[in-house]
């Protein structure tokens, strides 16, 4: 692709900002990013929603592309599967995909942010750090910047601006101004708290190393994710209000109490947990949807600024990394025609970013109250078998997101579909022997199409 030197401002740096800037400046474009929080690499800060962040097909393609993936094998730990860990201290587990090779990676978020933005600063992109965009002028891409050490307001001028800043956009605020643009928030009724299980002697896991942990109670849960430091990063996810709930625990012997009856056999983990617990802010998850995401070839969003979802489906990151990938590849189909550029951006993937958003959110009640029921599980067993025997035809929903990339809106619908007819052939059915293959043959092939696979 040839282009022009033209000069393209990203908003935020955090991970989608520093990986679409290596594709733009692959592409001869300049690249400017601004941040309104410290550089993380000499300043300690919090790095966002989640410590852990579970990458899977989709980023890994897109980090592949960027050709960063080879360097971020050094920090992922692979997890082949979900431990279970009931109150009576008994684990089981269920694995992620068909085989050893349909996992999910965990990965330190700050990690992975300081690993972008440094690759990013290599090829030559430049990070303002501590700039807040206060505003934008439509009309002209115009960008206003507050200086957060000294207060200092400045206009800068910009052919092209993306906003990469989250969930409470700046750029997305702009937008909001505008008539005829269609905005919706919806928050859970739950809350998050970031935890940490500390490394054992030697630096070692205490858990199993290659597995995401999950004590799954009904209304609520507690995951843990491995580090390769040896620690787990942990989240609790309690409802804010009611009995098992944030409200209820603000005392340390509340804490210790909740735990030792609903996590017994994390507490002896966690030495620090009231420590801990009170020194990290409670988080809120937000799906906010949007449209349109662009605005005449000057401003455009991506990743959590147009698309924010709540993190139970692992996809997050994914999301937002195949945000980059598309827009990419867009870019060289058309040049710098931005305004087909980001019409054709929104119109292709609107509709997947909707379809995950409603997949995460279903993916939370699976996680908390489901993972632990026999019959679900019995279901997961029969997934497997008929993907086994129908591999073109049956793929279950979490393999389609999770394992290859499969649009999200073809997802949701297979899933709705294969769902039905996992309730026709399993309800009747205690054993594997027991299942009906001959009316299985007959609704798969009736009403699922081959699948084109994108892996």
């Amino acid at each position: 692709m040839t282009a022009k030197a033209e000069t393209i401002s990203l908003i935020g740096a955090g991970l989608n900002g520093p990986l679409l800037a290596l594709g733009l400046v692959k592409r001869g474009f300049n690249v400017e990013i601004y941040e309104r929080r410290p550089d993380m690499r000499s300043v300690r800060i919090s790095a966002g929603r989640s410590i852990n962040l579970a990458l899977s097909t989709r980023g890994i393609h897109a980090l592949s592309e960027a050709g960063q993936w080879n360097e971020m094998r050094k920090i992922i730990i692979p997890m082949k599967g979900r431990m279970m860990h009931s109150v009576t201290s008994e684990i089981t587990f269920q694995p992620y995909g068909k085989n050893e090779a349909e996992v999910i990676h965990s990965i330190s978020r700050a990690e992975l942010n300081i690993a972008l933005m440094n690759a990013a600063e290599d090829q030559g992109v430049r990070i303002h750090f501590q700039q807040r965009c206060t505003g934008i002028d439509l009309k002209t891409g115009a960008l206003q910047l507050r200086d957060e050490r000294i207060g200092e307001e400045r206009t800068i001028e910009s052919r092209v601006v993306i906003g990469c800043d989250g969930s409470a956009s700046a750029i997305r605020g702009e937008m909001l101004k505008l008539s005829r643009f269609n905005f919706s928030q919806q928050y859970l009724d739950y809350g998050y708290k970031e935890l940490t299980i500390p490394a054992g002697p030697g630096g070692k896991h205490v858990l199993e190393t290659h597995a995401l942990h999950i004590w799954p109670r009904g209304n609520f849960m507690l995951i843990a994710l491995p580090n390769v430091d040896g620690t787990f990063g942990c989240i609790l996810f309690l409802p804010f209000e009611g009995a098992d709930s944030f409200a209820q625990l603000a005392t340390a012997s509340a804490v210790i109490k909740l735990f030792q009856s609903r996590f017994p056999d994390a507490i002896p983990l966690m030495p620090d947990l009231a420590d801990n617990f009170f020194a990290n802010p409670t988080g809120a998850m937000v799906t906010v949807k949007c449209s349109p995401w662009h605005v005449d070839g000057r401003a455009l969003l991506l990743g959590d600024a147009a698309h924010a979802i709540v993190p139970f489906f692992g996809q997050g990151i994914n999301c937002g990394f195949e945000d980059c990938t598309c827009l990419l590849e867009l870019l060289d189909q058309h040049g710098a025609d931005w305004r087909r550029v980001f019409s054709e951006f929104e119109e292709a993937r609107k509709v997947n970013t909707d379809a995950i958003a409603d997949l995460a959110v279903e993916n939370f009640v699976e996680m908390r109250d489901r993972v632990a029921d026999p019959r679900f599980l019995f279901r997961k067993k029969v997934e497997l078998a008929l993907e086994a025997k129908y591999p073109q035809l049956f793929v279950p929903k979490y393999a389609m997101v999770t394992f290859h990339r499969i649009p999200y809106a073809t997802a949701l619908k297979r899933g709705q579909v294969q769902d039905r007819m996992l309730t026709e052939l399993c309800d009747s059915v205690e054993r594997m022997e027991d299942l009906d293959w001959s009316k299985a043959d007959r609704l798969i092939r009736s009403q699922l199409t081959p699948l084109e696979m994108v892996s």
